[in-house]
């Protein structure tokens, strides 16, 4: 019998919903390093069967909202308060409230980023006009 088999025997739960940490890197487009390195941290809790990984469907969501999370610039600190919230307030109300208080920050933060961006764009163009017109004088 397989891990997959004897792990969806043990929970009743349907084998397409169980995965090897080879099938979840590949799905996600990570590694299994990447992984293992969430597992490290305490971010996922995969299940084992001997020495091989299992991710249920609730752990592959976590690791979707993991990636999530560090796409949109939360750092893991963040990311596994948002986690830890879940699992402890079943209506989820102090975690959207977190999130929506941490949301707000990033938000912040990376309008302030694109403004001074956009000053350092405009300022760039200006002095590549600069010198693009005192090449065109001198020739």
């Amino acid at each position: 019998m397989t891990a997959s088999a004897l792990i969806a025997e043990q929970q009743m739960m349907p084998p397409a919903d169980l995965r090897g940490i080879n099938q979840v890197a590949s799905e996600l487009g990570v590694t299994t390093r990447t992984i293992r390195f969430y597992e490290d941290k305490g971010l996922v809790e995969p299940q084992r069967v001997g020495m091989t990984r299992i991710y249920t469907r609730r752990e592959y969501a976590r690791l979707q909202l993991i990636l999530r999370g560090k796409r949109l610039g939360f750092s893991l600190r963040e990311i596994k308060e948002f986690l830890d919230l879940y699992d402890a307030d079943s209506f989820h109300l102090e975690q959207t409230r977190k999130l929506a208080e941490r949301v707000h920050e990033r938000l912040t933060t990376l309008r302030k980023q694109r403004a001074a961006l956009e000053q350092t764009i405009d300022e760039l163009e200006e002095i590549e006009q600069q010198a693009l017109a005192r090449i065109k004088s001198l020739r």
